[in-house]
């Protein structure tokens, strides 16, 4: 598993920036959401996005107020002598006026922000520079936004906006009175007569008060609510918009005692404002009241009933922004206070199926997260089975590309692949720290919501009413399962053979959407659809092309259970063909969909090994930037997949070179580096000794990146002011690598680790604050230890002090890792390992006999998770080398070992595991008889245990065994004989799953990699 870091917001080189790049994910998983930028105007927030439910907001740039810090210097502007371009004014007062000549020169740089010219960009950012070292600079700022109002609006909001940025970065350090004078000026001028001057004011507002400033600014709240009362529009609006801000950035603040609970009075008042005659101040009370349901603030949860009555009552609202926060409000209610709309649940679901055909589209987004909420209810088949026959047909259509989709997509557009592609184009990629699994697990990406969101619709980065219904019919289709095709299955029909290209490719995407909940009830029909489907590869329409694509990859489960001339073959040869589609988008959909497919066939694959490694080297040379990181994970997946079969000399001669060309292109701060070398990682792992002619500058060059970023992280810790802090990113990328070829090469490594100084280095890793850092760390010391712990045995002392503070289940995969490296070093330590017993045992055992650790039914293979099997393996292998110092604790963590063993498959750390726990029994067989039964179960989860673990079996039972017949006479006999009888060969006689370590990873089946292959596996992005 990869644990996925939230990046900070990337440094500006220049004021202004052109608006955001729109994400492109791939199209793999089930997840729908897409990432949602944030929206910049001249390089900082125009505003903030509206707080959606189960959603942070992005990150904001404040790097337009980079530089020194204000107060730096003491002397007003007025008084530099500095005769530069500088603004001069009087003193910082209350009545504060600016020099007329300072004023001109603030207002042109204003302007000359708004240039695209890049120039003029870098000077303005000097500028800004210079002017943030003078205090009063921002009061200039604030006198642009409030009193210049022959100015234009763009220019007045700009210095607010900038203001804004100063505020986060530099507020602590304002002077008082320069304080004072924002503040009074904000509240003078709340009310100004343009209203994008007053959201701007609003957000000047909002940022203060996030700096502590609610508690320090006794009087915004109620002057604020005392103006909701003006008779003028503007300023009720102006007012009633700030505090829709402030209850965005300050919910929880505003329901605390730390403010003496204005929640208390707030509600009631905004709850007044539901029937006011204008529908943009309805709108605003609404969005105010909405921001508490979600945290159950007491305040609302007192006025619930008048809360729901009024929402009631503006259902039918001719305002369209109004109804949007009528559902949204609804949507949030239905997940946390059901029990208030039960009794109204029939008349809501008729009202949102008309909401999500709403003419406005942002009403009909709203109304159908309503069927995404309500699939997670208990309730959901109760109240909504009646309904699906109006339900299905509405969500089928919201699933069609709109005229504006098409033009975003550049839908009639087909061959593009000669276009290069620009910046934005690019998404921005953060690796993902390795995390050992156990040896039968192959992995895929974190399926978890705060990690990647893949999708159908690449280009298209907002959340629309196509992905939300597509979603909602998924998540539909979990519920219902079979039931929901009789619905289906007569519009599917139509759909799929329809002539209108847009039609037919939405009844494309309804057939991947359901693939997961209906494929029982769809295998009759997937004979005939899997065909049909890889002919749709060969539509003349590129996005019918990329959504089938898609769509085959959904099914690629039951295509691989399939004989492989069938269904297998025909879809892998037309993939191979799309992957080389003139179509950018195709190129993209084709290979994720193969790098799905190679998931689900593994070894299957290795009869076409060298057809499919000429097209995916074919592909190098004709994929632009964005598609070539997604051909880097395909050909690592293939790697994964089929493992050791991969290390032929005529395979290599075809992968190696066009990967060694662009690692010797690549220079070592370019983030290309993160997708290449994770698939070399896959690669190294496979080749095993077939990748010694490439390992030795691959190695090095890994080495000098962890030394660079290290020392890079030295400077920027020592002189913060000096350096910018440096992407780790190189460093976890470049470990883990180090990880694969340690595990490709075995042995082989043993020269390269003498020659260099990664034991020193991975001693400083392992301690970084970073714990994706740590994570590889310890990835890349188990490694080591296989490979060759003649040069990890000197640090042992060092080492497990490090490893024993790590064993801390909040950061799992941290945890993971230094668990799974402890129990390397024990089976090379043998009773060399006693010293260090006492310092990890207490923590393993806390770890294993934890209530609340997570077991996730993973989406796509449906096994489950146990990250505590890692430190039961560890646990049984501390007590094989010290039995004398791990079995006195045998009874504290006998029954859940057991338990979290027995749906293990048999392997060599099972093997390892299960020989301590014998040994740990013979030394205090006191310690497993109350818990006897358990230990048997676990041991009839062998499939095909080594002679003499059975015969260890055999000497820990048949003592044991009398005790348990006293205590419970024929039937614990019974019981005893029924759990040992798979080791004298009768059948199993308990239902067996699957289980993986890495928790809310998605796990690919079994690799094709030989018996060397370790226990862990580098995972790549979805």
């Amino acid at each position: 598993m990869r644990i996925r870091r939230v990046p900070s917001p990337p440094r500006m080189a220049r004021f202004h920036i052109p608006a955001p790049a729109l994400p492109s994910p791939r199209l793999r998983g089930r997840g729908w959401r897409s990432w949602r930028g944030p929206r910049t105007w001249a390089g900082v927030d125009q505003r903030p996005p509206s707080v959606r439910r189960g959603r942070s907001r992005p990150a904001t740039n404040a790097t337009t107020s980079a530089g020194a810090q204000p107060g730096t210097h003491t002397e007003p502007l007025g008084s530099s002598a500095d005769p530069g371009p500088y603004p001069r004014s009087s003193p910082c007062t209350m009545d504060w006026q600016p020099d007329e000549q300072g004023l001109q020169q603030v207002l042109q740089l204003l302007k000359d922000s708004q240039s695209p010219n890049t120039a003029t960009q870098r000077i303005v950012q000097d500028k800004l520079k210079q002017l943030n070292q003078f205090p009063d600079f921002n009061n200039y700022l604030i006198f642009v936004l409030t009193r210049l109002k022959s100015e234009d609006e763009p220019t007045r909001s700009l210095s607010g906006l900038i203001l804004k940025n100063n505020v986060k970065a530099h507020y602590q350090s304002f002077p008082p009175p320069v304080a004072d004078f924002i503040k009074q000026e904000c509240l003078n001028n709340i009310g100004d007569a343009s209203s994008l001057i007053r959201a701007t004011i609003g957000i000047l507002i909002t940022t203060i008060a996030s700096k502590g400033e609610l508690q320090m600014w006794p009087e915004l709240l109620p002057q604020l609510c005392n103006l909701l009362n003006s008779e003028d529009y503007n300023t009720c609006e102006g007012a009633f918009g700030a505090l829709q801000k402030i209850c965005e950035d300050s919910s929880e603040l505003l329901d605390s005692d730390a403010l003496n609970r204005p929640l208390n009075i707030m509600i009631p008042k905004f709850l007044q404002f539901f029937k006011h005659c204008s529908p943009k101040i309805r709108s605003h009370a609404i969005a105010c009241v909405n921001q508490f349901i979600m945290d159950r603030a007491q305040a609302l949860m007192d006025n619930i009933d008048t809360f729901i009555e009024h929402l009631f009552a503006l259902a039918v609202d001719d305002d369209p922004e109004v109804r949007k926060n009528v559902c949204r409000a609804l949507v949030m209610l239905l997940e946390v206070r059901i029990d208030r709309l039960i009794p109204h649940m029939h008349s809501i679901i008729q009202y949102m199926l008309q909401r999500t055909q709403d003419h406005d589209e942002n009403v009909a987004l709203e109304a159908c997260e309503f069927w995404l909420t309500l699939a997670e209810q208990p309730i959901c088949k109760e109240v909504l089975a009646s309904h699906l026959v109006q339900l299905i047909p509405i969500l089928v259509n919201g699933m069609k590309y709109s005229e504006i989709d098409i033009i975003l997509l550049k839908g009639d557009v087909e061959e593009d692949e000669a276009v290069p592609d620009s910046e934005q184009d690019i998404k921005p990629r953060f690796h993902k720290s390795r995390t050992v699994t156990l040896p039968h697990e192959a992995e895929r990406p974190d399926g978890s919501e705060d990690a990647e969101d893949d999708d159908d619709d690449d280009a298209l980065s907002d959340w629309n009413l196509r992905k939300c219904s597509a979603a909602a019919l998924d998540v539909l289709a979990n519920v219902f399962r079979e039931e929901l095709l009789p619905h289906l299955l007569p519009l599917l029909k139509g759909l799929l053979f329809h002539p209108e290209w847009v039609v037919k490719e939405s009844g494309i995407l309804v057939l991947g959407a359901i693939a997961e909940g209906c494929m029982q009830g769809m295998v009759p029909y997937l004979p005939e659809l899997i065909p049909h489907l890889i002919q749709c590869l060969s539509d003349k329409k590129a996005l019918v092309r990329s959504i089938a694509c898609w769509t085959l990859s959904r099914y690629a489960h039951w295509v691989v259970s399939q004989p492989p001339d069938m269904h297998l073959k025909p879809l892998m040869t037309e993939l191979l063909k799309r992957i080389l589609d003139g179509n950018k988008r195709v190129q993209e959909a084709a290979c994720s969909a193969f790098a799905t497919l190679e998931e689900e066939a593994c070894t299957e694959l290795v009869p076409y090994l060298s057809y499919i490694l000429d097209t995916l080297v074919f592909a190098f040379g004709k994929y632009q930037h964005k598609n070539l990181l997604i051909l880097y994970d395909a050909i690592g997946t293939l790697a994964d997949s089929v493992g050791h079969h991969l290390n032929q000399p005529e395979y290599i001669q075809k992968l190696m070179p066009p990967l060694i060309q662009k690692w010797n292109e690549l220079k070592d701060e370019d983030k290309d580096l993160f997708p290449l070398l994770e698939c070399l990682s896959s690669v190294a792992t496979a080749l095993q000794s077939g990748f010694l002619p490439y390992c030795e500058p691959v190695y090095q060059r890994c080495v000098t990146l962890v030394q660079k970023t290290l020392a890079q992280a030295m400077m920027y810790t020592q002189h913060p002011e000096q350096y910018e802090a440096p992407d780790k990113d190189f460093m976890i990328v470049a470990l883990d690598l180090l990880s694969g070829l340690a595990e490709g090469l075995g042995g082989h490594v043993e020269q390269l680790v003498a020659r260099s100084n990664i034991m020193t280095l991975l001693f400083q890793c392992m301690q970084d604050s970073m714990p994706e850092v740590r994570q590889s760390s310890f990835a890349l010391l188990g490694d080591l230890t296989k490979a060759c712990f003649i040069h990890v045995k000197p640090c042992i002392a060092e080492f497990m002090p490090i490893l024993g503070t790590n064993l801390n289940p909040e950061f799992i995969s941290v945890c993971n890792n230094a668990t799974w490296a402890i129990g390397e070093i024990c089976m090379q330590m043998g009773a060399e390992m006693q010293p260090y017993v006492q310092m990890v045992l207490n923590n393993l055992v806390e770890i294993i006999n934890r209530p609340n650790t997570p077991k996730t039914l993973l989406e796509n293979t449906g096994r489950l998770t146990s990250p505590s099997a890692i430190p039961a393996i560890t646990i049984g292998r501390l007590g094989y080398v010290c039995p004398q110092e791990v079995a006195p604790m045998l009874q504290q963590f006998i029954r859940p070992w057991c338990t979290s063993l027995r749906n293990i498959r048999d392997n060599e750390e099972k093997d390892s595991a299960f020989r301590g726990i014998c040994m740990m029994i013979g030394v205090n067989p006191g310690g497993v008889v109350q818990d006897f039964i358990f230990f048997c179960d676990a041991v009839a989860s062998w499939v095909s245990p080594k002679d003499d673990l059975r015969d260890m079996f055999y000497k820990v039972g048949l003592p044991l065994g009398p005790d348990l017949v006293s205590e419970g006479g024929r039937v614990g006999r019974d019981r005893v004989h029924l759990h040992l009888a798979p080791l004298r060969g009768a059948p199993h006689p308990l239902p067996r799953c699957r289980f993986s370590m890495a928790s809310k990873t998605k796990l690919g089946r079994k690799t094709g990699s030989s018996s060397q292959s370790s226990s862990h596996r580098c995972l790549r992005r979805g």
